[in-house]
Order: structure tokens, then C-alpha cells, then sequence
């Protein structure tokens, strides 16, 4: 297995986990505050979420760096490629986050629900990025 291709299967599975694991904090502080959703508190949770799947990719990316051997870590034409798809196709995700969270702020609704579009459109794009990585290297690039 690639070097690249274990980073996105550590990316996929933290990605997931933190995703999941924001969602149900935010949902039980909302259903054990009884206030609206948008009166949650969620700024804390979300740091958290964010700055825990960035360590967990840097720690995962030196162990896996440092158990890959000698000349494990190169990257050829094929790495650049699938890893220049695989950022193309989530884009989509990033740019409807961003113009979601636009919308919204245009609208005037709550931050909560802005910083929500946001914080998805850019999770999402990440599991999306990482499992069209892993597609890639399994399947080989499409020829067109």
C-alpha cells in the first residue's frame, strides 16, 4: 500500500470519527438544554473536533512516514494524479459550504447555523477528497 494511500485511509477514518463524535456532543447538549438548536453551545466542541483530527493526521502521517522504510515515502506521476483528482472532486462540498454559509449570513440566521454549513461543507469535502483517493488507488486512474 502506497504511503499516500494509508494517509487517506487515516484521513477517512478520522474524519468519520471526529464528524461523528462533534454531531453527538452538539445533539446532547441540545436535546439536554431544551433551548433551540441555535442556542446550543458549540464552539468549544468544534475546536476540539478540528484541532483533534489535525494532530491525529500529524501523528498518523510520522508514524506512518517513520514505519514506511527507506524510500517509502516517494511519490511518483500517479500519487500527483490521484491526489490532483481526488482534490478536484471535492470541491463541490467547499464551495456549497461556502455558498450556503452565504446565503445564510445574507439571511441573517443565527451563527450557529452558519458556522455549521461551513464546518460540514469542509468535513464532508474531506471524507469525500479521501475516499475518492482510496477509489483511485484501488480501482486506477480512469483513461479518458
Amino acid at each position: 500500500m502506497a504511503f499516500e494511500e494509508k494517509g487517506a485511509w487515516v484521513g477517512l477514518i478520522a474524519g468519520i470519527i471526529t464528524l461523528v463524535v462533534y454531531s453527538a456532543v452538539v445533539l446532547t447538549r441540545a436535546s439536554a438544554s431544551g433551548a433551540p438548536l441555535h442556542q446550543t453551545p458549540y464552539i468549544d466542541a468544534m475546536l476540539w473536533s478540528i484541532g483533534i483530527g489535525i494532530v491525529v493526521m500529524i501523528v498518523a502521517t510520522i508514524i506512518i512516514a517513520a514505519t514506511a522504510g527507506r524510500g517509502g515515502t516517494a511519490t511518483d506521476l500517479r500519487d500527483k494524479q490521484i491526489s490532483a483528482r481526488a482534490e478536484y472532486t471535492s470541491r463541490a462540498f467547499l464551495i456549497m459550504g461556502g455558498v450556503g454559509a452565504l446565503v445564510l449570513a445574507m439571511f441573517e440566521q443565527p451563527h450557529f447555523y452558519i458556522a455549521h454549513v461551513l464546518y460540514f461543507g469542509f468535513a464532508l469535502a474531506a471524507v469525500l477528497e479521501t475516499i475518492t483517493r482510496i477509489a483511485l488507488y484501488r480501482a486506477g486512474m480512469p483513461q479518458w
